[in-house]
């Protein structure tokens, strides 16, 4: 089976989370995918690049979170959200999936 990189977990986990809360209109279904894609994404990290690496990313994941809400005010919704999600996939790539 091919390995998805943590780069394009981490970044679906969060558009498609998104995605996921506004076409249903249930938030807590979007909560659930943006969990276990961060979830997945931590496992992944941890077994690429160690515990501290993981610890750190998956603080940058519920930065980026939290960070699209305000950033969504001054660009627009999807903007954001493909902003961070951006910023989340690079760093996952810099510090974890370049290596493997």
């Amino acid at each position: 089976m091919a390995r998805i990189p943590s780069a394009v977990v981490a970044a679906s986990g969060l558009v498609g989370g998104y995605g996921v809360a506004r076409w249903t209109r249930k938030r807590q279904l979007g909560g659930a995918v943006l969990a276990v894609a961060g979830a997945t994404a931590a496992q992944q990290w941890r077994r690429q690049a160690g515990d501290r690496a993981a610890v750190a990313l998956t603080v940058g994941y519920a930065a980026a979170f939290a960070g699209s809400h305000p950033l969504a005010k001054k660009v627009g919704a999807w903007p954001a959200v493909f902003g961070v999600a951006g910023a989340v996939a690079l760093a996952s790539w810099a510090v974890a999936d370049r290596r493997g």
